[in-house]
This record gives C-alpha cells, sequence and structure tokens, in this order.
C-alpha cells in the first residue's frame, strides 16, 4: 500500500487505497460466512469414540458432530485434540462392526465416502498403534495431556504418592491413575517401574536399586541357567535375571514381580506382609549365595560365583585391650552392611550427620568398675578398652540409618525422623585401621569371659541377622586377587552415592521408595513403585529428615516422616567401576532370553486382543441324564464365531457327547431370573455372536440356553413377545403333580384358547379342566372366565400354572374347599428336612400315616422328677380355672360336621369329629402328676374332646408338653386356656390317612417342588434362639370362643429314614427325612418326632444347623417353620427342652485375682417369677455334681456379666423379669464370697479396688469395698481404712479397658488421671454408677523405686509376657509380624497341625 505525508508529517495510506482495503476485508468476511453458512446446512456425522488404550477411560466417550465433508486426516487430528493424544501415535476403528480394520489416518476422503452415516451414531474404537501406548501430547502450559502432569513436576516427584485432594500434587500422581492402567506406557525418562504387589514397595526399592548396580546387573547376565538341572520357578537367580532384563528392555510403564516373589516361595498372602528393606537384603543375598553355590558351572567367573562378598563384604576387628599390660585380645568379624545410631541411647540430641555416626561407631568405651575385663596376661580384672576397627571396606559400602527403635518410657516402638546429612562423596580413609589392615588375619580370637559385656558388635553388627547357626555369614577370602584388592587408604577409598532408600511412615508401617542415580548419566531418578521420575539433589537433600527448631528429645515426633533409611555407596575406582551392559553387548544367552521375552509379550498382547474381542456369557442347560437338573457354566466365544460355531462349543463344554446329538442341540437367549426362554435363533446358525449378542460387553442382561430334544422331536420356534407357561398336571385319584411341561401363549389369548392350547400339549379335555394360575408364592387363582386374556389375568415373562380335568364332583366344590385346592396349598407348603437323631433313639423304621382324632395310646410313666415351685404353684392354681372354663364351654357348644372326605387324606384343623372321640376310659390309667394328669382330668370332666395319647412299646417316657396343633385343635378351649394348655402333650398327629404316602412329581412322599427362589427367600430370616418366651402365636390368634383368627389351613408331616451320603452319619447316628407342612408349629413339629427320638417333646431339643456348621437352639414353641426352606438341616439333642418363661443362662465363675478371673461353670435355666435365692438353690447340685463345687447358699452371689465385666450384684430376693431383666443367651457371673453378703440394697454400690505401691513396683490383690453412695469422700475414706494410707495423700483412678483393667507397672505411676478432680463418682471422667468398677490407688508421696537399666529391661519383659498371658494388649506392639523368610526349596513346610 502506497503511503503519503500527513499534515503532521505522519505517513497514511491514500484514500483509494484505503477504501480498497477495506473492500477486500469484506470480500474475506462474506466468504467466511458463506462457508459457515454451507457447513451448517451440510449434512453432520455423528462420531462416538471409546479409548480402549487405558482402563480408566475404557467406559468414557468421545463425541464429536462433524461435518459429511470433514476428511479422514482431519477426523484423525479432532480426535488427537480431543483426547490430548499426539497425532500418529493411536489407530481408529470401527466399533460395531464385525470388520475392525483401522481407518487410514492421512487419507483424504470424507467420512460419507468413508462409510460413515449422517445422522446416525458412528461407533469407532481409539486403539494402539503397533503395540504402543498413544503419546500424551503437552499444551503451551505444560499440561501433560488429560493426565494435567507437566514435565518440572515429573521431573521433580520425590516421595510417596499424594492422595486425592493434596494441595499441589499433580492429577496423573492422584489415586485413580495410581493403578493397574498407569503401567501401559513407558515412562518419558525411559526406565520401568515395578507394579506394587500390594506392599510390596520394599522389595521394589531394593530390586531397583540392584538393577541400577552396574556390577551386579552385568553379573547377574553372565550367569546362565541350566534349565535340566532347576525348575525355572523356583531359581531366584533365573527370576532376577528376566526381571533386570524386562527392566532394560520392556516398553511397559511397569512390569509384575510376582515370578520373583514366587521364586522366593511366597504366596499371595506374603504381599500383605510388611516387611524392612534392610532385612530383605540380608536374606535375599543369602539365598542367592546359597543358590549359587548349589550351582558348579564352568564359565562361573570368580566374581559371579563369589558375588555378594566380593561386592558387599567388608571386616572389622572386635578388641578389648587392657589398659594396664597392653594385652589386646581381638576376633575379625565380616560385615554386608554398616548400621549407624541416629541418636544415642537416653541422649536427646541426635548425630547431625554420617560421618558423626560412623566416628562413634568406632568410638572405643572404657570397661571399668563392675564391667572390668579380666586380663589373660595379668591375670587379673583390669580396667579396658573395647571397641571396633574397620580393616577392609566393600566395592559396595551399605550404610543403615538405625531409624527405628524402642521407647521403654512408653513400652512403644518408635522411628527417629531426626535430621542426619549424608555427603555425595564419602571419604572413609579416616576410620581404617591400617596397622591391623596388615596384621595377619588368621589370628584366633582370644577373648575372655567378658567378651559380650558392653559389646558394640553384638548390638550393632548386621551380620547376626540370620538365625541359622549352618549358614557362614562371612567368609574371608585369602586368595591373592583379595590381597591386592585390599583398599588403601585416604587416595582410594573415597565413595560416591548412587543409592538412597527412604521410608515414609512410622515404626508402625509406611512406605519405601528409592532415590538412585545413573551412573550412564549422572541423573538421580526416583524409582516409586511403577512410578520413574527425575529428582534433583535438593530433592535429595529433603531426605536427609529432620525439622526446623529444637524440641528436646521429642523433637523427631515432629519431624518430617520422609527420611533416608538405607545409603549405598560405590568406591571410586576407574579401573573397576563398570558400565551397564549394552544390549548389543549381551551374553548369547541373554540374547535368546530377550527373544523368548519378546515372544511371550507380543503373545500376551496377542491374548489381550483376543480377550477384548471376547464375549464372556452365562450358559445353562437342562441336562438329559444328571436327574434334569439345571447345570450353569460359562460361554466364552469370540465375536467372530458363528452361532454354529458356539453352539459346538457350548455342546463339549455341557459334556453332552454321546449322551445327545449335536443336531439335536440349540442355543436360545434366555432369562435365568425369570426362567423364561426369549427367543430362538431360526436361520442364524452363521451369523456372528457378536451380532447377535449386540457386540462384546462387560455383561449382558440375558443368558443362553443350550436346549436339547429326542431325535423324533422337532424344536419350537421362540418369537419375541411369546410368554413361558410351565404347565403342572394334577391328578385328584393318585393325588400326584407331574413334573412342568413347557408352553408358549400370548398374552392376548383368551383363557378358551390357552385352554386348548394346554389340551393339545398334555391330551386332556379343555371341557372339564380347570386351570389354576400361581401368581407368586402360594398366591392361587383359579381361571374361570372364558373370555379374559391372560395379561389381564396377571401373566408375565414367566408363568407356572396346575390344571386338571375330570368328572370329579370336586367341580362343584368352592375353589377354596376342593381337593385340587389342597393339593396345590400342600403342594406350596411342604418343605423337605432333614433331621439328626440322636445314637440313643428307639429306631427309624416307622411311617406316622394317621387321622386327626384316630385311634391312638398313650405314652405315659409311672413316675416323674421333681417340678420346680414355681410350676408347681402355677398348675395348682390355674387347674380349677381349667376346668370350670372347659367344663362350661363344652356344654354350651355344637359340634361342627366333619369336612374331609374319604377321598381326601387331610384334616381340617377347625373342628374334629365327635364321633371320632375315643372313650375316657381308653385312656391310660397309669400317670404321673404332671401336665398329662391335668390334660386327663379335663377330658373326663368335657366327656373327652380330642383323642388319647399314642403309646411306644419300646420306651415310655411322660409328656410334659401339648403342641399347638391341639389346643388348635380343641375348639372348646378359651383364649386363656389355650395358653395355659399350650404346656402339656398333645394326642393329635396330623397327616396323610391313607396307607401309603402320597407320590408326587419329583419322587419324594410329599415334598414341596417349589421354586429355589422360594426356598432361598427364607433363608436370610433369622432364628431366635435360647429363649422359650412365645411371644408370636399365641393367645391374639383366637378370639373368645377360641376360634382361630386366620385362616385355616392344613397340616401335614412324614417321615422316612434315609442315608447320609457324606458319610456324617456313621457311628451309630440315626437320620429320617421329614416331610412336613412349614406352617406346623414347632411344639407340633417336635411331637411327630417324639416315636422317632424315643422321648417326650420336652426331653429334646431341636437344633438348626446353618450353612457353617453353626447350630442354634429353636425353642419358641408357638413359631411356625416358615423360617426354614428345602433341604435345611435339623440336628436333634436330647435334654430338657425350654418351656414358656424359660431362659438358657451359662454360669461363669469369676477369680478377681487370678491370672484368669472368668471361668465357666455350667449350664442351667432360670424361669422367669423365680427369685435369685431359688436360681441358687437349683444351681448348688449342679454345681456339686458338675463342677465339684460344695457351696453354702450365703456364701456366693449371683451378678451380672457383661463380655468380661462383672457388674450388677443379684440379691437374693430379686425377681427374674421383675427386678432382673433377663435375656436370651444370657450370662452370670457366680462370686465366691470370703464372708457373709455386704450388698443389702440396690443403693449400695461395690466397687473392686487395687493398691499400687510405686516403691516396690508392685500391684497388690484386690478388695471390694462397699459404699453406701456415690461420695469420692467416703471412697477415700474406706480406701484409707483399709490400706492406712492418710486420708490427705490418698490418690485413685479409675482403670481402663475391660476387667481386670490389666496395666504395666512401667506405665500405671504416669498414664491414669490420678485423683480426679469431683465430688461424685456418677460423673465424668469416671463414670462409675454400676458395681464391679475397678479403682486404683495409691500414696502420693510414695515415690518410685529406684532401677537400673539392667533392671528396668528385665521388670519390661516380666510385664509384657504377664500382660500377654492376661490377654491384655499390649499397646506397642498392634500388629503381628511374620518373619521375613525366602524358601529355597520353592515353598515353606507347613505344619499339618498349624492352623
Amino acid at each position: 500500500m502506497e503511503m503519503v505525508p500527513s499534515e503532521e508529517n505522519q505517513l497514511v495510506p491514500k484514500e483509494g487505497m484505503f477504501w480498497s482495503c477495506r473492500q477486500s476485508i469484506f470480500d474475506e468476511m462474506k466468504k467466511r460466512f458463506s462457508q459457515i453458512e454451507n457447513a451448517a446446512e451440510e449434512p453432520r456425522v455423528l462420531c462416538i469414540v471409546q479409548d480402549t488404550t487405558n482402563a480408566k477411560t475404557v467406559n468414557e466417550r468421545l463425541t464429536l458432530n462433524l461435518p459429511a465433508s470433514t476428511t479422514l486426516s482431519k477426523l484423525f487430528e479432532d480426535v488427537a485434540h480431543k483426547a490430548s493424544y499426539v497425532n500418529g501415535t493411536f489407530d481408529l476403528a470401527w466399533g460395531k462392526s464385525g470388520d475392525m480394520g483401522s481407518l487410514d489416518p492421512s487419507s483424504e476422503m470424507s467420512l460419507t465416502e468413508s462409510g460413515f452415516e449422517p445422522g446416525k451414531r458412528n461407533f469407532l474404537q481409539l486403539t494402539d498403534k503397533d503395540g504402543e501406548q498413544p503419546q500424551i501430547a503437552s499444551d503451551e502450559s505444560g499440561t501433560a495431556g488429560s493426565s494435567g502432569l507437566d514435565d518440572s513436576s515429573q521431573e521433580r516427584f520425590i516421595g510417596p504418592l499424594p492422595r486425592d485432594g493434596t494441595v499441589g500434587c499433580s492429577s496423573d500422581y492422584s489415586s485413580p491413575s495410581y493403578s493397574y492402567s498407569s503401567i501401559l506406557n513407558k515412562s518419558d525418562t525411559g526406565y520401568v517401574g515395578l507394579v506394587n504387589q500390594a506392599m510390596t514397595c520394599y522389595l521394589n526399592s531394593l530390586l531397583q536399586t540392584l538393577f541400577m548396580t552396574p556390577e551386579f546387573r552385568n553379573a547377574l547376565y553372565n550367569w546362565e541357567f541350566e534349565e535340566s538341572e532347576e525348575d525355572p520357578v523356583t531359581s531366584i537367580p533365573y527370576q532376577l535375571q528376566r526381571l533386570f532384563l524386562l527392566l532394560q528392555t520392556s516398553k511397559k510403564r511397569a512390569i509384575e514381580t510376582t515370578d520373583v516373589t514366587r521364586s522366593f516361595g511366597w504366596d499371595s498372602s506374603e504381599a500383605w506382609q510388611q516387611h524392612d528393606v534392610q532385612e530383605l537384603c540380608r536374606v535375599m543375598f543369602d539365598a542367592l549365595e546359597q543358590k549359587w553355590k548349589q550351582t558348579e558351572q564352568q564359565q562361573f567367573s570368580p566374581l559371579t560365583a563369589d558375588l555378594i562378598n566380593q561386592l558387599y563384604q567388608g571386616k572389622l576387628k572386635d578388641y578389648v585391650r587392657c589398659l594396664e599390660c597392653g594385652y589386646e585380645s581381638w576376633r575379625i568379624d565380616t560385615y554386608l552392611d554398616i548400621p549407624l545410631v541416629i541418636r544415642p541411647f537416653g541422649a536427646s540430641q541426635a548425630y547431625g550427620s554420617v560421618e558423626e555416626a560412623l566416628q562413634a561407631f568406632v568410638q572405643p568405651e572404657t570397661l571399668d568398675g563392675a564391667n572390668q575385663y579380666f586380663c589373660e596376661r595379668c591375670k587379673k580384672k583390669c580396667d579396658a578398652r573395647k571397641g571396633l576397627r574397620f580393616l577392609h571396606f566393600p566395592y559396595l559400602l551399605t550404610l543403615q540409618l538405625k531409624r527405628f527403635d524402642f521407647d521403654y518410657s512408653t513400652m512403644h516402638r518408635i522411628k527417629l525422623n531426626d535430621r542426619m546429612s549424608f555427603p555425595e562423596e564419602l571419604d572413609m580413609g579416616p576410620f581404617i585401621d591400617v596397622e591391623d589392615e596388615k596384621s595377619p588375619q588368621t589370628e584366633s580370637c582370644t577373648d575372655s569371659g567378658a567378651e559380650n559385656e558392653g559389646s558394640c558388635h553384638s548390638d550393632q553388627m548386621s551380620n547376626d541377622f540370620s538365625a541359622d547357626d549352618g549358614v557362614d555369614e562371612g567368609i574371608c577370602l585369602e586368595s591373592a586377587s583379595s590381597t591386592e584388592r585390599a583398599l588403601k587408604p585416604k587416595s582410594s577409598l573415597t565413595f560416591e552415592l548412587f543409592s538412597v532408600m527412604v521410608h515414609s511412615g512410622s515404626a508402625a508401617g509406611g512406605h519405601y521408595y528409592a532415590c538412585i542415580k545413573s551412573f550412564s548419566d549422572g541423573q538421580w531418578y526416583s524409582f516409586n513403585d511403577q512410578h520413574v521420575s527425575k529428582i534433583t539433589q535438593e530433592d535429595i537433600r529433603k531426605t536427609y529428615g529432620g525439622s526446623s527448631g529444637s524440641r528436646g528429645y521429642y523433637s523427631s515426633a515432629f519431624a518430617s516422616s520422609t527420611n533416608a533409611y538405607m545409603l549405598i555407596y560405590r568406591l571410586k575406582d576407574p579401573s573397576r567401576n563398570a558400565k551397564y551392559l549394552d544390549c548389543d553387548d549381551f551374553p548369547e544367552h541373554i540374547k535368546h532370553l530377550v527373544q523368548r521375552e519378546k515372544e511371550s509379550e507380543e503373545q500376551e498382547k496377542r491374548q489381550r486382543e483376543i480377550e477384548r474381542n471376547t464375549c464372556k456369557i452365562k450358559l445353562f442347560c437342562m441336562h438329559p441324564v444328571k436327574m434334569m437338573a439345571m447345570m450353569e457354566n460359562k460361554l466364552d466365544v469370540h465375536k467372530d464365531k458363528t452361532l454354529r460355531e458356539a453352539t459346538e462349543m457350548a455342546y463339549k463344554l455341557m459334556e453332552l457327547d454321546g449322551v445327545v446329538p449335536l443336531d439335536c442341540c440349540r442355543l436360545v437367549k434366555y432369562d435365568e431370573f425369570h426362567e423364561y426362554l426369549e427367543r430362538s435363533y431360526e436361520g442364524e446358525d452363521d451369523t456372528p455372536m457378536g451380532l447377535l449378542l449386540g457386540g462384546v460387553k462387560s455383561s449382558y442382561m440375558f443368558d443362553l440356553l443350550l436346549e436339547t430334544r429326542r431325535p423324533e422331536q422337532v424344536f419350537q420356534p421362540y418369537k419375541p413377545g411369546e410368554v413361558m407357561v410351565k404347565v403342572h398336571v394334577v391328578d385328584l385319584k393318585t393325588h400326584t403333580i407331574t413334573p412342568p411341561v413347557s408352553i408358549r401363549a400370548y398374552l392376548n389369548q383368551s383363557i378358551t384358547e390357552f385352554k386348548q392350547l394346554i389340551a393339545q400339549a398334555t391330551e386332556l379335555s379343555a371341557e372339564t379342566m380347570r386351570v389354576v394360575l400361581e401368581r407368586c408364592y402360594n398366591d392361587l387363582r383359579l381361571l374361570y372366565v372364558p373370555n379374559k386374556t391372560l395379561k389381564a389375568e396377571g401373566f408375565f415373562r414367566s408363568n407356572k400354572v396346575f390344571v386338571e380335568s375330570s368328572e370329579s364332583p370336586d367341580h362343584q366344590v368352592t375353589f377354596t374347599d376342593s381337593l385340587l385346592w389342597k393339593l396345590l396349598d400342600r403342594h406350596g407348603n411342604t418343605i423337605r428336612l432333614f433331621v439328626s437323631l440322636p445314637v440313643q433313639s428307639p429306631g427309624t423304621n416307622r411311617t406316622i400315616c394317621q387321622k386327626v382324632g384316630g385311634d391312638t395310646e398313650e405314652c405315659s410313666e409311672g413316675s416323674k422328677g421333681n417340678r420346680n415351685s414355681v410350676e408347681a404353684i402355677l398348675e395348682e392354681s390355674t387347674e380349677k380355672l381349667k376346668n370350670l372354663s372347659l367344663q362350661q364351654q363344652q356344654g354350651s357348644s355344637t359340634s361342627d360336621s366333619q369336612k374331609s372326605s374319604d377321598t381326601s387324606d387331610f384334616e381340617h384343623i377347625e373342628s374334629p369329629s365327635p364321633s371320632q372321640e375315643p372313650d375316657s376310659s381308653s385312656v391310660s390309667a397309669v400317670v404321673a402328676v404332671d401336665n398329662r394328669e391335668l390334660e386327663n382330668r379335663i377330658r373326663e370332666a368335657s366327656g373327652g374332646s380330642g383323642g388319647g395319647a399314642y403309646s411306644d412299646p419300646e420306651t415310655q417316657f411322660p409328656g410334659e408338653e401339648r403342641s399347638d396343633s391341639e389346643v388348635n385343635n380343641d375348639r372348646s378351649t378359651s383364649s386363656v386356656d389355650s395358653d395355659i394348655l399350650s404346656s402339656s402333650h398333645s394326642s393329635d398327629t396330623l397327616c396323610n390317612a391313607d396307607s401309603g404316602p402320597i407320590q408326587l412329581a419329583n419322587g419324594l412322599d410329599s415334598h414341596s417342588i417349589t421354586s429355589s427362589r422360594r426356598s432361598k427367600a427364607n433363608e436370610g430370616k433369622k432364628e431366635t434362639w435360647d429363649t422359650a418366651e412365645e411371644d408370636s402365636g399365641t393367645d391374639s390368634e383366637y378370639d373368645e370362643n377360641g376360634k382361630s383368627k386366620t385362616e385355616s389351613y392344613y397340616l401335614y408331616f412324614r417321615a422316612e429314614p434315609y442315608a447320609q451320603e457324606d458319610g456324617s452319619g456313621e457311628g451309630g447316628q440315626k437320620c429320617v427325612l421329614v416331610n412336613v407342612d412349614k406352617r406346623i408349629t414347632l411344639s407340633a413339629f417336635k411331637q411327630n418326632l417324639e416315636p422317632f427320638v424315643g422321648v417326650t417333646s420336652t426331653q429334646f431339643k431341636v437344633f438348626r444347623v446353618y450353612a457353617n456348621n453353626q447350630e442354634f437352639e429353636s425353642v419358641r414353641l408357638n413359631e411356625t417353620l416358615s423360617s426354614f426352606s428345602d433341604d435345611n438341616k435339623i440336628t436333634i439333642r436330647l435334654g430338657r427342652a425350654l418351656k414358656k418363661g424359660e431362659y438358657r443362662v451359662k454360669v461363669y465363675q469369676l477369680l478377681v485375682n487370678d491370672a484368669e478371673p472368668c471361668k465357666f461353670l455350667v449350664d442351667t435355666v432360670f424361669a422367669k417369677g423365680m427369685t435369685v435365692k431359688q436360681s441358687k438353690e437349683e444351681l448348688m447340685p449342679q454345681l456339686k455334681d458338675q463342677c465339684k463345687l460344695d457351696l453354702n447358699i450365703d456364701k456366693f452371689r449371683l451378678r451380672k456379666k457383661t463380655w468380661k465385666n462383672p457388674g450388677t450384684v443379684f440379691l437374693d430376693y430379686h425377681v427374674y423379669e421383675e427386678d432382673i431383666n433377663i435375656s436370651s443367651n444370657w450370662e452370670v457371673f457366680l462370686e465366691v464370697l470370703d464372708g457373709p453378703e455386704k450388698m443389702k440394697s440396690m443403693s449400695q454400690l461395690a466397687v473392686l479396688t487395687r493398691r499400687w505401691t510405686p516403691a516396690q513396683m508392685k500391684l497388690e490383690p484386690f478388695q471390694e469395698v462397699v459404699l453406701e453412695s456415690s461420695s469420692v469422700e467416703e471412697l477415700k475414706e474406706k480406701l484409707s481404712e483399709i490400706s492406712g494410707i492418710p486420708l490427705e495423700n490418698l490418690e485413685f483412678a479409675k482403670g481402663r479397658g475391660t476387667f481386670p483393667c490389666d496395666i504395666s507397672v512401667l506405665e500405671i505411676h504416669q498414664d491414669l488421671d490420678w485423683n480426679p478432680k469431683v465430688s461424685t463418682l456418677n460423673v465424668w471422667p469416671l463414670y462409675i454408677c454400676d458395681d464391679g468398677a475397678v479403682v486404683f490407688y495409691r500414696d502420693s508421696t510414695e515415690e518410685p523405686m529406684e532401677q537400673s537399666e539392667d533392671e528396668r529391661n528385665e521388670l519390661m519383659k516380666k510385664e509384657s509376657s504377664r500382660l500377654l498371658k492376661t490377654g491384655h494388649r499390649v499397646s506397642y506392639s498392634p500388629r503381628k509380624e511374620k518373619a521375613l523368610k525366602i524358601y529355597l526349596d520353592g515353598g515353606p513346610v507347613k505344619d499339618p497341625g498349624q492352623d
């Protein structure tokens, strides 16, 4: 543009040029708007992209709405931008098509030309390219793609991974990315991380350090594994070799260490054990030495054969020198690391540097006074100097900073976080003894008896870690090469730091990671499990530990918990310093191993690809041979496999070969939950399974069923929209119900059309057919409206109907009164139970099968044991009431006609026939004075209103309990009488009247053929046990005339012997298979079992057996068996069963001054209304017979037991359920008294007191103090009275925890809250409101006993042993540690008797 000068001598454009320029801008804008307008009118293509390269993003979708003219190359650019990937490092493939071919990223074809459909969803998958993860793109701000990690943060990252929400941490190190998905792509540093199995960070840190040690890595590569000599799985050197090779050559971000730990002989549980990295180093080095000693190879170099000693072993002299004559006694020891003390024992200041700690390590100590040394030359005890001198430093120097210590004042393990600096280059010249180095190393030790007294070596040297005496921890090499390699002082003793193993956490646990310097480029890296990042010298200095300012002895408690724990230095010697082997320089056997690992990695990649394209779906099959059982399996089929191929796979999976021909099988879509066949796949045999199943999914909303047929049958097509109906045919003559026949119907069909469909399938007459739909459990509905549709009747996807077609007059009866309803009702409520009988049972070869009111006999007994006083009083007081009520009601009531007929095998509970009532003279005349006698008197007065009892000729026992079924049948009793009579014996048994059992479809007599889900629905109901309180099914269920308020029902019981398949019934135990109506009460059920057990129902107990073989007693007699389900197990045990108002109680003896203060005595029974004194009277004979305790009733008490704590003292006049709340599973303490009972009133308070005597470091025995009030002053007066401590000097404190509130004598003086400033005991912080509280007291003027360190240590050991024996939790040992072991034989030898 031409410029002209203006009046202000400034250059401005000419006017014409200005307008021309403006016009060109307008034209360009118009063109742009036109393009935008055209793009708006152009069809759009919706692309939905699934990123399958990362487990974290596989469930996320990228959505792009692009113009149809967009090219494929532009699509790749847009996807890369949206996914934050570098374009060209990923592939795009079709996601819903059978063709998984990748799209061309360089193609200029439009989306429509490439097969994209405008207006529809086009699914794509973002996949790896050439087996490598997509590269994350970095934006201008430095954020690393979607991870949010910039380069600087990645380089500077060090330490344990921050948690979510940590300020200042990058999202790449937040917990969502700290997952297995983050190990897929290699770190930008070029190094590979190690996956933390669970708590194996200590192992990862050591392995990375060894890998980054050139001499160790190269030597390991030179070793060749001979597979003929050893199993590669258990070879530790071979697995380390493989791991190092993968760390050097793998393209993954992190690799697993499971193969290495498996070679250690570890199982998966070891991954959850935290261990010390220094301990692992020693144990693993020892294991490697042992393995290499077992392997003799000619090509072994001396360095490899003795690798650990050559690289890590040093020598030192442990000496004692007499200060009088100069005689020195010494021995040579070897070491693999040098343990450096952080803080000297008893000191408040820590050493400031490694050099200072090394100087203290070699600083000798003087043995004088009681610790004098016996000099062999002087022949007497003399002052001496004892210490350590370094003779030889190893090539790789390992320093352990002893940060873990034990605080004897608090009895806790602690971690010392004090600052200790360490140099990058360490000069060890000042610490070597040149003269001693030249001394002969073969001279023997001539140390005297003072050898271990005050020995630094015994406390500090790490070569004592091995517990195996047969393992030689140090081998002194005498070869010439070793002598030549002896380190010379000063010039050749400079070491450079290359590994810092850092611990972050406390003494109870934490996290390890390693900071390692690469000898290739001198760069420091942080190896933090799978994360590898660059760090700086400043980050290394942060691992010194410590904090700003001085806090005295506890300074380390406020310091950073992340600090160096192990340091590894390498000698600076150019002639020996090695470099890492390059891949080209690998030995031949390593090159072969690399090739094998690459092939294995490729195979894993192909397998992952197959897994990603495999449909995994549940497969079911109704096996035609195995008892028609529904079998379940899992079908894994590739999405490209056809339906025909999938059917063949399912055929083999279900083991149908030789049972059914393959052409008689097909796969159909199946809904297991509704047991519904959704559709069949006619004509789709060649369709890929991926299309039939709707693609590869993690889970499917449906299943597959392998359907079979007989050769002469034809498969029925199943169409979508049909409903499935299982038809059971009922035969009223034989009382049988057939197995189901499946038919398909439509919801819009009428009942008439449905009957015609059933008639075709069952060959029954549709004219006389009755169809009953079971809509839900026990909900029976007769379908009688001809034109009503199935949908209107409540049909769903899967349905169950019962049909009956006959000329029986049962058609004329109301459905709920018909025999068909009775059969179906019993069919839906009968369950099968497996009952184990006690060995003393008389036999099981009989079947109870009689009618209500039929001829029976009464079993009785000539004599009976004494009844307790409460029961006698109760029965005597109610006898007249029962007789009067029965006479009045029987005289005014009329008999109902018997509803059952000869064609029915059931008896209606509502009213037994008077004609079947036996004469009163048939009742046995020999009866005891018990509930049986009361029952007979009532029956005589009423003219006999029920059947007599049957008698077992083999055994005769009294009947003490009456079942609910009789109470329900005896409609002449009032509601009050029915409750009173509920404890008397029943003479009625409700079951089948015919000679043979009712045969149902499944071949079991009267067994309920119910759905498995119906059975499972009742399994969750919890059994109430250990109390016979009948709070359900009692008076509230009857009206004033004794009629049942609920709908009357039928009860069925049938039992027959069976043999247990698992052999658990051996040894004389008998078992019966019981088919019973689950609406029967427990009382009636027990009565029906009497003939099989051999005793009356009051003399045995019923225990329900759960899945884990736990047994709980069922005692609520009026509750039904509705909580039971098919195939539940029941165990019968002899013993008196609980009655109404009775509770089973466990009695423990309280021994306050014993090591075990709680001792179990007996099981007994307490009753409602019983006084404490009565319960003590009944308890005394039991204690004498079973526990050999002959007690006077006034010399023991009962008191409340809450876990291990003694509570409220029960006074003799207290009444259970009135003064004392009693519950199921109750426990009480029995306490033997030294004298008469001091507790006379509930207002008193019994406190257990114990004196602490600091001068003797001893706790006195417990003494009970009874207070009249909750006054602190009264408590102190009582304590002063029994102890003699002046009131002004007496201090007390409440015990902590459970009884006996044990506490270490080393802690009690300062840990308890002594002398609280309160005036009453029932306020904070005491809260002493009940008997049994523990109170410690002391004399405030008494000083603790002075102790030497040895005495304190000895007392500490005794206290630890005492507290462990008493079950007291030792606070300083929060978890049980497992010893770290490496098993050279491939695994631990487990003791068979060990749990």
